[in-house]
């Protein structure tokens, strides 16, 4: 390994514990620092070097940068245990015409035209934004995964079934890579132990009397293989 150390920043709602686990159990002997970054700074940190490689939620700035798409989360509207928009199941995004709805400045929803009133002042971050919506001040349209993150008993949320979904990535730096970043990007894929790139060696060459040897052992074993197939003399009873 080139390095003793990966770092691996993730924004808030993203779960790395079980890529975490798979790394634990293939390297054991090189630790492995999972890193909180705020979703602003994900990419930032990458390109500063500050986290190796990081997971992160798209649209962002990513220049200078590659990108591995990883998976889609569905949109919700957080409100009120005991909003009218409780009563169903799910909702559409018409559902929330006319309620006012709380827009914080780190928002990572990308949802152009999205549905009801913006109220006036932009709360800081996604949590003030939910002790807002506590409070009935508005909705708050956030990706399921911060709703469960910042769950409380007199909220809940809703699946907003025609909004524009959360998309989900592993950032790290264009160009080659190093060894602890490519074993990293193997397990995020999914790909097997026996697959990832640095386990496998290259099988080394044999010397012209290995090769003779193993010449004079196959025929030695086709001989025999030839012998006990032939038929066997009928002995005097």
């Amino acid at each position: 390994m080139t390095s003793l150390r990966l770092t691996v920043g993730y924004v808030p709602g993203v779960t790395p514990a079980k890529w975490a686990r798979t790394w634990a159990e293939r390297h054991p002997s090189v630790p492995l620092q999972l890193r909180a970054v705020a979703a602003a700074d994900a990419a930032d940190g990458v390109r500063a070097g500050t986290v190796d490689v990081a997971l992160l939620r798209l649209p962002a700035d990513t220049s200078g940068l590659a990108v591995i798409p990883l998976y889609e989360e569905t949109t919700v509207a957080v409100v009120p245990a005991d909003h009218i928009l409780t009563a169903v199941d799910e909702i559409a995004a018409a559902d929330l015409d006319g309620e006012p709805m709380l827009l914080p400045l780190d928002d990572v929803v990308d949802w152009v035209g999205a549905r009801g009133t913006p109220v006036d002042d932009r709360p800081e971050t996604t949590e003030d934004a939910i002790e807002l919506a506590a409070a009935g001040i508005g909705a708050l349209v956030v990706p399921q995964s911060l709703a469960r993150l910042y769950h409380r008993k007199d909220l809940t949320y809703r699946p907003i079934t025609d909004a524009p979904t959360c998309p989900v990535a592993l950032a790290f730096p264009d160009g080659p890579q190093a060894e602890l970043v490519e074993e990293f990007i193997g397990i995020v894929r999914g790909r097997k132990p026996s697959s990832s790139r640095g386990q496998t060696e290259p099988v080394p060459k044999r010397t012209a009397r290995e090769k003779t040897l193993a010449k004079q052992a196959a025929r030695a074993a086709a001989g025999k293989v030839a012998r006990k197939s032939s038929p066997a003399k009928r002995g005097r009873r």
